[in-house]
């Protein structure tokens, strides 16, 4: 029966990926162009209203890969635990490995943990840390939502999807679209070659010299909780919770805690 239940989880999956592929290979039909733009609508709305109230967030990039006997799990948890003490929600993708630990050190200190999955052809459930998440089909939907809700940063060790989501943060301060954010990057040796490579595209002038500020490399947890005390918390003045309040005739409700 489980083997059952799988199968078909893969094929509607599968089904939805060639359907995803056919978009993004060109001009669609305009009824079928139409339906996309709805569905997109819809999903953001969807994750608008559940999410409104869980701020101000601290979001967590890093990879899925690394288990919970590995040095970065232990790290990312207790740099989560310590950034949820000073009152941010912290948000991940919501999936295993270091987004999980993250998740996992707010809950240690009954800190807020919120999560943004993503469906998967191999089904990616989210971690068992979390309060409140949400699961959505696309890449750029997921990644507006952990930029959307944050007021800083941080970089775990991870692979393509966790540098994507890094220099994707890094572009929009550069161009103004978001606020001047900080960024933590954590662990100096795992990303000694990518620091070098930055400093290499300021010296070819692909980039300018302010902008390798945009982010702090460190190993020091307390560097990092300075950091964003000073260029997070003072700078825009936050405080626990975003003064939003629900509306019932909306239907709203506020954050609730699962634990």
């Amino acid at each position: 029966m489980y083997c059952a239940k799988f199968l078909r989880t893969r094929k509607n999956n599968t089904m939805k990926d060639e359907k995803e592929i056919a978009f993004f290979e060109g001009p669609q039909s305009r009824l079928a162009e139409l339906k996309f733009t709805v569905k997109i609508m819809a999903e953001l709305i969807k994750c608008f209203r559940k999410l409104h109230f869980v701020g101000p967030c601290i979001t967590f990039f890093g990879s899925a890969r690394f288990k919970e006997d590995h040095k970065y799990y232990e790290k990312t948890r207790k740099a989560a635990a310590e950034f949820a003490k000073m009152g941010f929600t912290i948000m991940t993708g919501g999936g295993p490995g270091l987004m999980e630990a993250a998740n996992r050190g707010a809950r240690d200190v009954g800190g807020r943990s919120i999560g943004c999955n993503i469906e998967l052809p191999v089904e990616q459930s989210p971690n068992a840390y979390l309060d409140k998440w949400v699961s959505v089909r696309h890449f750029f939907i997921r990644k507006i939502l952990l930029v959307k809700y944050s007021f800083a940063f941080v970089v775990m060790p991870g692979g393509f999807g966790t540098l994507d989501e890094f220099f994707e943060a890094v572009t929009l301060i550069q161009n103004g679209k978001i606020r001047h954010f900080p960024i933590v990057v954590f662990d100096t040796e795992f990303h000694k070659l990518l620091t070098d490579h930055v400093a290499f595209m300021r010296a070819q002038g692909t980039i300018d010299s302010q902008e390798i500020n945009y982010f702090l490399l460190t190993d020091d947890i307390a560097e990092a909780v300075q950091f964003v005390t000073v260029h997070s918390i003072q700078r825009y003045g936050l405080k626990p919770g975003n003064g939003l309040k629900p509306f019932k005739w909306l239907r709203e409700y506020g954050f609730r805690f699962s634990h």
